[in-house]
């Protein structure tokens, strides 16, 4: 394999190399669409950067409906050994079928890794059509817990033995009456994974000169779980942070000390709310994994849509980018779909390794891009003044424009 391997410190940080091997994972649908535009203007960024001091050398893994044509499995086992050694990728949207069939991928692959950590960065782009009247108001860097809470996959079928004996169990040991025809799940949230995942979120907001965290939670009702989950995030911010951040319970109105974190705390319900009526208000959004879920997607749809959503996964020792939308089975092959989101997840890549300047570029091409109107179908067909382009087009735009 050409290149060199990332590797980490004994203080635990990454140490990339200026030819650092990244695999890929192309994704199904449209994924053999979006990954070659993406692919594009990432090495043509990196270019830009740093000219033959630095490159990319991409490697393919499998996973999805690829991977299970080609290796007989949608998650080979070289592939989970692939990203392990490398410890950075990127993946296009993988298929997951609702109901009935195997579980994520997406959702394997976190707990495999250990991937505690989803962030989703949504900001506005000037020229993209958005339901709301100022969706320039609203930037935003969500962390969400990504392996605790209902979506670690703890659950059992209606009809099943196990949801007739927990049932039962539940029944004798605590006077919870479940139906017989329940399908029965657990939600667990513990202190240890709590406490990192919130000290990531922090450590974020340091560095990037983030101005408050808030943290969302349902533990009006939820008391011992989503309610400790608040309860540790505070303990974290007092025990860890104390001389960079400041309590908004505690500044009364008044404005906070120069450079001070701003911490807050806010109900899920009401910051759906909130986030529409005040989206200025707050900055960086720390979550338990399903309500983070839910408002990952809806501020995204403040500001045009999932499609221009960047995301990353990162535990300790491997960090995953991805496209946070679907696969678009029916739109696969016809170089239409916007493929901002992967192209700015890569952004993110780029400034998690530590190439800041290929990030910047990758950001101001997007941005140009979309403002001068060259663009997708779904951006260009609510712009009268826009020029609809083909998904490898608009990543010609980008590079256009670095």
């Amino acid at each position: 394999m050409r290149g060199t391997l990332i590797t980490k410190t004994k203080r635990g940080e990454f140490q990339v190399p200026d030819d650092p091997v990244i695999p890929f994972i192309e994704g199904d649908g449209v994924g053999r669409d979006i990954w070659p535009a993406a692919r594009y203007v990432f090495d043509q960024a990196v270019k830009a950067a740093y000219g033959e001091a630095r490159s990319v050398v991409w490697t393919e893994v499998l996973a999805g409906e690829k991977a299970l044509e080609k290796a007989g499995a949608l998650l080979p086992e070289e592939t989970l050994e692939t990203i392990a050694r490398c410890r950075v990728a990127i993946k296009g949207p993988l298929t997951t079928p609702v109901g009935k069939g195997f579980r994520s991928l997406n959702v394997t692959l976190r707990k495999h890794f250990d991937l505690y950590t989803c962030i989703r960065p949504v900001r506005y782009f000037e020229g993209v059509v958005s339901p709301m009247k100022h969706p320039e108001r609203l930037d935003v860097v969500i962390f969400r817990e990504n392996v605790e809470d209902v979506y670690a996959g703890l659950e059992w079928p209606e009809g099943s033995e196990e949801a007739r004996r927990l049932g039962v169990y539940l029944k004798e040991a605590f006077r919870w009456e479940i139906p017989d025809d329940a399908g029965i799940g657990i939600k667990f949230i513990s202190e240890g994974n709590t406490k990192r995942f919130v000290r990531r979120a922090f450590d974020y907001a340091l560095s990037h000169g983030r101005k408050s965290v808030t943290f969302i939670h349902k533990g009006n009702i939820m008391k011992y779980t989503e309610g400790a989950f608040r309860e540790w995030a505070y303990q974290v911010a007092r025990e860890d942070y104390g001389e960079a951040v400041v309590m908004e319970a505690d500044l009364a109105g008044t404005a906070p000390p120069g450079g001070k974190i701003v911490v807050k705390d806010r109900i899920a319900d009401a910051m759906f709310q909130l986030i529409l009526l005040r989206p200025e208000e707050y900055d960086v959004l720390v979550l338990p994994n399903l309500n983070g879920d839910y408002l990952s997607d809806a501020c995204a749809a403040q500001v045009g849509g999932i499609g221009m959503a960047p995301g990353a996964n990162i535990g300790q020792d491997v960090a995953i980018f991805e496209a946070t939308h679907g696969s678009a089975p029916k739109y696969a092959g016809q170089d239409k779909v916007n493929p901002s989101s992967l192209i700015l997840s890569g952004a993110m890549m780029f400034d998690f390794l530590g190439w800041k300047e290929a990030a910047r570029l990758i950001e101001k091409g997007v941005a140009e891009a979309i403002r001068r109107g060259r663009v997708t179908y779904d951006l260009a067909r609510f712009r009268p003044d826009a020029v609809e382009v083909a998904c490898s087009t608009f990543a010609e735009e980008i590079v256009r424009n670095f």
